[in-house]
Order: C-alpha cells, then structure tokens, then sequence
C-alpha cells in the first residue's frame, strides 16, 4: 500500500486545441452563410468551436488593403492553418508565412495565380 502512494501517477496532459485562422475579405454579416457551413462541416467531423477547436477569425471588411495586416495577426498568433477564401486573402495569407499551411476555400485557379504548382503536388504551404 505504501508502495502504491509514493509511486508517481502519470498525470493527463492537455490536448492541445487546434487552432484555424479564418481570413475573409467580407464582413462577418456577408461572410454569414459560407462561415456556417464552414463549422457545419467541422463539426460533422467532430470538431467544435469552444470544446475542442479554436477559430480565429480576420474579416477586412472589404477593405483589400487590411488583409496584410490581418493575415500578419494570424501567423503571429501562431495558427495550426490558415483558412483563407478569394484571390486577394489567399496572397495575404501566402506572403505572411510560409511555415503554416494554408487552404484556399474559394478562389480562381490556384496553378494560374502561382499559388500552387499544380494541383495534385501543391508544394509550398497552401493546398486548395
């Protein structure tokens, strides 16, 4: 019995929660729609906002000209990925890190921009 109180116990470690950076050129109003199916399908897989999944969301608010900025807020913060829609966050977001990986959720073709070098071997940080 002795024995068994002074033996070290394996205490748990936290889980870390995974953290997404949402980077949209919209407003959180007109973003409304594409951002719930966004954490729709999230929470389809499992993961959910508050309980095991942390977004960080940017919204420019149609001001192209904050998206550097902002894209700069997440990589800082760290981010696990970059969730980044239109042509115009998605080279924010690629000219803010090339260590966190990047997913383009809606834009024009990834190959033409250079974002990607082709579709089926991305390379680089950013995957469509």
């Amino acid at each position: 019995m002795l024995l068994a109180l002074c033996s070290p116990t394996q205490a748990q470690q936290p889980k870390k929660v995974p953290r997404i950076g949402y980077l949209s050129v919209l407003s959180p109003s007109s973003d409304f729609t594409r951002n719930e199916a966004f954490r729709q399908g999230l929470r389809e897989l499992g993961y959910v906002e508050g309980r095991n999944l942390a977004i960080e969301p940017r919204y420019a608010e149609g001001k192209l000209d904050r998206l550097p900025e902002l894209a700069g807020e997440l990589a800082r913060l760290n981010v696990d990925v970059i969730v980044a829609g239109g042509s115009t966050a998605i080279r924010a977001a690629k000219n803010s890190t090339k260590l966190i990986p990047i997913v383009m959720a809606h834009g024009s073709d990834p190959v033409a921009l250079g974002y990607v070098t082709s579709l089926a071997r991305p390379g680089g940080n950013i995957t469509a």
